[in-house]
Formats: structure tokens, sequence, C-alpha cells
């Protein structure tokens, strides 16, 4: 009989976290320890009742406040925590076997860094904690003896394609890799004449033709910055230099991701677009359980197709790319500007085409540092938000 796995799902009620509880649901051997959420109350208590986790944790007080009313009228035995700490509480807990770091944005980062430095299997899809910290995690990671998994599904493909699951500065499959290609769908603007971008709205942005995500990532799609925080989360995670990363846009999402070996031959992993394939991996890895996804038949897929990405169409990427050459904190500054900018925009205070204006302009306000810090990362990410927001207010363009 296989051991128990106990389960804690930093942001339960997003997508990630609702495809997580899917495939778990599915399995014996698996326990939630913790389920956590910012707001979104009522599917949390749901998601309580259904799999009994030993804590909840509400991270919004006035949701806290709610949820707590809800709880003790319940029939579920859960007991809730809330606040950020508790957050890093559940994630660093000596029962806890496996964190799904699922909560979007910079909000993740310190429970990811806990769960890394506690030594855990961390299923990290949660990508702004590589983007703002990525030196501080992956060393914090060689120092526990942390398990990263990414859930990406275009890391969950490169990772499956490298020998024995290497990951890391320290692994050694590097020098027999030319380079990796990131897969793109290009989300839903792909092929609208780029006169039209500035009539898109927050609704056509988040209707991704492939993908059914939050509406945050969901617009990061749209623009590809989705694609630029990727491109600096693999130079991270596999130790490589920006040269070595490419992007390329393949629409049906078939492909995930592809590597280049130096003897000429090129690893692909290939799956139907549904993100409980990465989940189960990660849960499962080095074996494998079943996802519930819909096995691909190549035979009545449509042509692959594979283009370059245009950077002046979708200057996002060029951002993310160029954030990542430069290093230190201006992958954090681009993260912190993007999120005001995306959040700007779903509230209808500024354009689609004005997201990549505020984004380049905070940069340009923000010298560059080196990253040496958790503290110095903060106060940057900080910084760029006033930075942002400031610029939001004067409408600066």
């Amino acid at each position: 009989m296989a051991a128990i796995v106990n389960v804690t799902i930093l942001g339960s009620t997003g997508s990630i976290g609702q495809n997580t509880l899917a495939v778990i649901e599915k399995q014996a051997n698996y326990r939630l320890y913790a389920l956590t959420a910012q707001s979104n109350i009522d599917l949390l208590l749901q998601q309580c009742c259904l799999f009994s986790p030993k804590y909840a944790v509400v991270t919004d007080p006035e949701a806290e406040a709610r949820f707590s009313v809800l709880l003790q009228q319940s029939d579920c035995d859960t007991e809730l925590l809330s606040g950020a700490e508790a957050l890093a509480q559940v994630a660093s807990a000596r029962e806890v076997d496996a964190v799904m770091a699922a909560i979007v944005g910079a909000a993740g980062l310190q429970p990811t860094l806990a769960a890394v430095k506690s030594g855990k299997r961390v299923l990290l899809a949660n990508k702004e904690s590589l983007v703002m910290g990525g030196d501080l995690f992956m060393n914090a990671a060689a120092e526990s003896g942390a398990t990263i998994l990414p859930i990406d599904s275009e890391h969950n493909a490169i990772y499956q394609c490298l020998p024995a699951g290497e990951i890391g500065a320290s692994s050694s499959q590097n020098v027999h890799v030319q380079k990796i290609i990131l897969t793109a769908s290009g989300g839903p603007f792909l092929n609208l004449a780029v006169e039209k971008f500035a009539d898109i709205t927050p609704e056509q942005a988040c209707r991704h033709p492939k993908w059914s995500m939050g509406r945050k990532i969901s617009v990061d799609s749209a623009t590809l910055m989705n694609k630029g925080l990727e491109f600096i989360e693999a130079c991270y995670l596999f130790a490589l230099e920006p040269s070595q990363v490419e992007v390329l846009i393949h629409p049906q999402s078939i492909v995930h991701s592809m590597v280049y070996y130096r003897d000429g031959s090129v690893l692909a992993q290939m799956a139907n677009p549904d993100m409980r394939i990465p989940i189960a991996y990660g849960l499962a890895w080095p074996q494998r359980i079943e996802s519930g996804a819909r096995m691909l038949d190549l035979a009545t897929e449509q042509p692959l197709q594979f283009q370059q990405p245009d950077l002046k169409k979708f200057p996002c990427l060029r951002l993310g790319i160029e954030a990542a050459q430069q290093g230190g904190t201006a992958p954090a500054v681009l993260n912190a500007a993007n999120e005001a900018a995306v959040s700007a925009f779903l509230g209808k205070k500024i354009g689609f085409l004005q997201i990549p204006l505020l984004i380049a302009a905070v940069i340009s306000k923000i010298p560059c540092e080196a990253a040496s810090s958790l503290a110095i990362i903060r106060e940057i990410d900080e910084h760029a938000r006033v930075v942002a927001n400031d610029l939001i207010l004067k409408k600066f363009c």
C-alpha cells in the first residue's frame, strides 16, 4: 500500500488549487493538511467540508471573520488560522510532505520560501517566487534539500525532458543542453491586428482560447508577459543563461516545451492542454498517477504550428527577456509593475496598450541592484508598486 502523503495547498480556491484537489480526490493515499485562500470563503468552506483538512487559512481579515462564523455553523472539524504568518506555518509544518504553491503574485513568495527552507517537496505554480528572488530561492533549496517540481506546463515539460529529473545550478545535464524552447499559445489576440488592441476589454483578455485560468494570469497570457515571467523562471530553475532560452508561438498548445541537446536531439513533452497533467506529475513524482485528463490523439489533432513571437506586437515578452538579461532586482521590478498594471487594466483604469507602457515607465525609474536579501526584494517590490500606482493616478499615458 502506498504511503500517505500530507499536502498543503497554498491558494486552494484558484484554478491550480481546484485542479490539484480534482487530482487528489481520485487518489487514496493523499491527505490534506491545510487549504488556504484570500477571500473566496464560500468555495473554501465547500473544500473543507469535502476534504477535511486539519487547517484552513484565510488571509483577508474581513473574509476571515465571516469564514469563522460559517465554519462554526458547519459540521467540519477544520481549524481556522489567519494572516500571512499562518501561510508560512502550514507550508513548513513538520507533518507536511508536499506543498502546492499556487498563490498568484508576490503574495506567494514568503510561504513558498518557507516551504523550500523546510526541505519540502514544493510543487511550484507560483512563478513570481523565482522571478522576484531566484537566487535566494534556489540557494535555499540547495541548502535544505527541498525538491522543486515545476507545475507551469512549460517548465514541467522541460523537467520531464531532462535526464533523471535534474534541476538547479548543481545539476549535471546543462553541459549537454544547447537550449530550451518555451512554447506559448499566443493568447486570444495572436491574430488580432495591433490597430485593434486599443479597444480590447478585460473580458476579452480573460477569454483564453486554450486554458482555463484566473483573471490575472489570463491577462498575462494575452500580453505574453506570462511567457516573459516564465523566461526568467526557466533561467533560475534550470541554471541556464538567457541566451539558452527561446520562445516559440505554438497555438495548438500540444507541445508544451522542448529541450535541444548538443548532439542534435530534440526532446519534447506533449499532452492535451490540461493542468491536471503537470499537477499529477508533481504529486506522484517519480511515479505516475491518473490525472483525469483526456489522452492525446495526434491523428485527430490539427496540424502543429510554430512561429517566432512578434516582440513589437507583444512588448511585454521583450520586457521579460530584458529583465532576465539584466538580473538583480530587475525581474522583481518587472513583476511588481506588471501586477499593478494588470490590476489597473482589470479595473478599467488603463487600456490594454498601456500595460507595457506603464511597466517600461516603472522600470526606467528604478535602478537595478543586487537582489542579495529578502528584505531588499520586498523593499524594491513595494517601491515599484508605489511608483506604478503614482503613474496611474497621474494618467501617465
